[in-house]
């Protein structure tokens, strides 16, 4: 089988085709003749209001490319957008400034055709445009469909409504997306619900199963809201991800059994930062590292949220078989709150759970706030006050993530 793989994967770059396109007309007459193995590239330049749709098919073995001619070198101004509707895509190298249209990057082609298995890598959506502030609500990037790859992209500057990037849910469909070695970059302050730089999934969809894999991003001051990261589904793993000067959370907003792991949250001396926030069950929360934190309430470095009976999607589920184990919590204001109050009717307090293993430095704040009944939890075998140093965590630096073009 291995042999077979090899001579159809020869066979294919044989017979492969190169479409060196200009503009959108180009490009949209090259999509429709593309096929596995095939390379559409795109001449450097500006590409001004330019909508590229594409809705063929490569194969595992023999994708259909879609590059930049060099990277950052093609860059898309105005209403501009790439939609992938096929499978076994490859898209690398674009370059999207201060967009104004509804998505830069959309993993779909129509409400009909998604993609599916397609991988982004190597792009930037970017505004610097101060004046570019829209009423409308709009994202960088929205992803469809199951299978697909978003890594070593950049993220950064959107002032409008609407999350930076977001996994779209679908009942029969599993997302199994992986989000990895992405450079999220500053995202300043929108003063309402509506400014997360990622979210995965929504109210309605958040008792889906998404088994999506965020991992090894630096997120970097993305003060949109409370909710850096907005958790909305089920069965997610966020590993090895770090957040500096983050003004918001990792939130466990809706679903169950995520595990988040490995993570690095450092203050910097920024206002609000904050670590992860809990709601719903069966989560695991380990071996992660919260450091110089300032915010308090919701933004504490830990917060266990009340739940509300007979909670709509929309409301807060009561936090149930959560594990917290082995953490490190160092110079941090306000360290682990349980039963913060996010609305009037939240009367449950978090049960059948476990806060144990961890090391807690408490020269700013106590290890423990409580206010609620706090019988359901076990808080056995932390060590408090233990000699901690500032030494040991090795950040993720932007150069390591994020575009090999791009110069931080």
């Amino acid at each position: 089988m291995l042999l077979i793989g090899v001579v159809l994967g020869f066979l294919n770059s044989l017979s492969a085709e190169e479409f060196r396109v200009g503009d959108k007309k180009a490009f949209n007459e090259a999509a429709k003749k593309a096929v596995g193995g095939d390379q559409i590239i795109l001449k450097n330049g500006t590409w001004k209001d330019s909508i590229l749709k594409i809705k063929n098919s490569g194969d595992s073995d023999a994708l259909i490319t879609i590059k930049a001619e060099t990277p950052g070198k093609v860059i898309f101004k105005g209403d501009s957008r790439i939609s992938l509707g096929g499978r076994h895509l490859l898209v690398e190298g674009l370059w999207f400034q201060n967009p104004t249209g509804e998505e830069s990057i959309q993993l779909r082609a129509d409400s009909k055709n998604l993609g599916n298995d397609c991988r982004v890598t190597n792009c930037a959506v970017t505004n610097d445009d101060t004046n570019s502030k829209r009423k409308e609500s709009s994202r960088f990037l929205s992803i469809y469909g199951s299978g697909h790859r978003i890594d070593h992209c950049y993220f950064a500057g959107k002032m409008n409504e609407g999350a930076t990037a977001v996994i779209w849910l679908a009942e029969g469909t599993a997302a199994s997306h992986r989000i990895d070695s992405n450079h999220f970059g500053p995202r300043e302050r929108l003063g309402k619900n509506g400014g997360e730089t990622l979210r995965l999934g929504d109210s309605r969809t958040s008792m889906l199963v998404a088994s999506c894999v965020v991992e090894n991003n630096l997120f970097e001051k993305c003060d949109g809201e409370a909710e850096c990261i907005s958790n909305k589904s089920c069965g997610n793993i966020y590993r090895s991800n770090h957040f500096i000067g983050v003004s918001g959370t990792l939130t466990l907003r809706h679903g169950n059994d995520c595990l988040v792991e490995g993570n690095v949250f450092l203050g910097n001396g920024a206002r609000g930062t904050g670590g992860v926030r809990v709601i719903g069950e069966g989560h695991v929360i380990t071996g992660n590292h919260f450091q110089d934190l300032s915010g308090d309430d919701e933004r504490s470095a830990m917060c266990f949220m009340m739940g509300i009976p007979d909670s709509p999607a929309n409301g807060y589920f009561q936090v149930k078989r959560v594990k917290v184990i082995k953490n490190v919590f160092l110079n941090c204001q306000h360290n682990i709150l349980i039963g913060m109050e996010g609305h009037s009717k939240a009367t449950l307090p978090p049960i059948n759970t476990e806060i144990s293993g961890s090391l807690i430095q408490t020269n700013q704040g106590k290890a423990f706030e409580i206010l609620c009944d706090a019988s359901g939890v076990e808080t056995e075998g932390n060590s408090i006050n233990a000699k901690l140093t500032r030494a040991g965590v090795k950040r993720l630096e932007p150069g390591s993530v994020g575009p090999s073009w791009w110069e931080n």
